[in-house]
This record gives C-alpha cells, structure tokens and sequence, in this order.
C-alpha cells in the first residue's frame, strides 16, 4: 500500500504534476516522488550521491507524458524513515533487497529499473539477480560493477579518478564537517534541486548515511552478468575512467548499448536531462 501526499493521484496522472508519496516497507517508509497514470507500465528510478529522488524530475515528467508510471524514492539513509545508524546497513544487498520491497509495496510484478551514480551500482545488482521482474535496464554514468571493480584494481586513470572516495570513508565526522561546511554546488543541477540536497542532508544523521554507502562498500563481490535489455548512458565523466565504461559489454549476456553522450559529465540526468530522457523512452519502447 502507498501513502499519496498532498497532490492526488488523478489530478497529478492527467496534468504530468509530481506526486510525493510515501511507500512503506519491511525495511521502514520510503519517501519518493512520482508521476504518472497508475496503469502506466511501471518504472523506478535510483538516484545517486548526494540527490535524492527529485534529481528524476525531467525523466520522471517526460516518463509520465509518455504513459508510464514512475516512481523515484530517495534510496536507504536518504528516506527519513529508514535510516539506520551502522555502516553494516549500507551494504549493497540492502539496497538491493529495498528495491524488491519497494516494487512490492507498489503492487508491481514487473517494472523497468534505471539508476544513476550509487543508484546504477544497485541497478547492475538487481537487474542481475532479479530478472524475472526486472523488464529492462538503464544505467547512468557507472559501469557493472565487474567492470568498475577491475577497473580500480587494474587502472591506475580509474584509480586516480576515485580517490576522492578514501575520503568519503574517513571516519564520522571528519567529511561529514568538510562537506557541510558550506553549501553544495554541482554545475549544471537546478538550484531548486540543490536546494533541497542541501536542506535535506543537514537533517540528522542523513550525511553519516549518504557517506556509509562508501563506508560499506569496495565494489568486491558481484560478478553477476545482466540477461535483460540494458541501456548504458555515459559521458565524458571525472569519476569514471572509460576503462570500465568499455569493459561493460562484456557483463551484459542480453541485449545490450553504450550511448555516449557528447556532454554532461557525471550528473547526467540534471545537466543533459532532455537527452537522458529521450533515450530513455526510446530504450523502454523497444523493450516488450
């Protein structure tokens, strides 16, 4: 069962407006944003660090023009009501558990997945483990994590473009004072949505979870290729080496295409959003 916010479900369906609503969970309550008629084929969208839900919002309406139901929570420690304290809990299989719940509590036999950022490395996890309800998949901006883990261990481009990520694991709350010391800018996000990442991660303990999901996690351990038709968006990215983005096709065993895009760095769904979202429908379209 869903919680719907202030916006209802017709009005919101007809008119492409964004819904808030809460989606409950054994794991505790999601809260997302959605769009779309709820007959609509359904679609949900993982964001990254440091978005939250709302980073969707130009896929989420051009999703809903196009008749689909799409619904983008905010991941594990975003969602106020689950954030657990421990770095134990942000171990990918529990993201990777919290998708299956989420599309259980939306009544959701099958759906198509899209992720970005840590939403993608969730994506690759479940798409592999969960395809036979996983209808297609896209990911945006990193790799499998087969490709991206043997790009760390074996390329040194790729391991000079993650080194920031030794500092995100420093222990609480070295980066968590670094990073709140003044406000995030991302070039190219909306400043409605920076707002809200800024706001929304000052709430307590919302950072130190953000931060666990690199506490928890070295990339080790998910050698599982993906069998449905998968979309992968890259770009010209500071975060990813194109080692990894290449190495890709060889984890797909289903069919499969790398589309890069001219521009738009690492936050491709914001700052080349028109582009994200025309692919995405097109990639979706030609999936049955």
């Amino acid at each position: 069962m869903v919680a719907v916010g202030t916006a209802g479900i017709g009005t919101a369906a007809a008119s492409g407006r964004l819904e808030r609503i809460k989606i409950p969970t054994r794991a505790g309550v999601f809260d997302a944003v959605a769009a779309g008629p709820e007959r609509g084929r359904k679609v949900l969208l993982l964001h990254g660090f440091p978005e939250f839900g709302i980073e969707w919002e130009a896929q989420l309406r051009a999703l809903a023009g196009a008749g689909y139901r799409a619904v983008a929570p905010d991941q594990r420690g975003y969602s106020r009501g689950v954030r657990p304290a421990g770095i134990e809990h942000y171990q990918l299989d529990h993201q990777v558990r919290d998708v299956r719940g989420i599309a259980d509590s939306l009544g959701w036999g099958r759906f198509d997945l899209v992720g970005h950022d840590w939403g993608a490395a969730v994506a690759w996890v479940a798409a592999a483990r969960h395809g036979g309800r996983v209808r297609s998949l896209t990911a945006v901006s990193v790799p499998h994590l087969g490709a991206f883990e043997k790009a760390l261990r074996e390329d040194p481009e790729q391991q000079k473009r993650s080194a920031y990520m030794a500092g995100f694991r420093e222990p609480t709350p070295i980066p968590e004072n670094k990073l709140l010391a003044k406000p995030l800018v991302i070039p190219g996000v909306p400043e409605a949505h920076l707002n809200e990442y800024n706001a929304r991660l000052r709430e307590p303990g919302a950072l130190t979870a953000a931060l666990d999901w690199y506490r928890a996690n070295d990339f080790t351990g998910y050698p599982d290729r993906v069998a449905v038709p998968t979309l992968f968006l890259a770009s010209e990215d500071p975060a990813v080496a194109p080692s990894g983005i290449e190495d890709t096709k060889n984890w797909v065993t289903g069919p499969y295409r790398l589309e890069k895009l001219a521009s738009g760095g690492h936050f491709l769904p914001e700052v080349a959003a028109p582009a994200v979202s025309e692919l995405l429908i097109t990639h979706l379209r030609g999936v049955r």
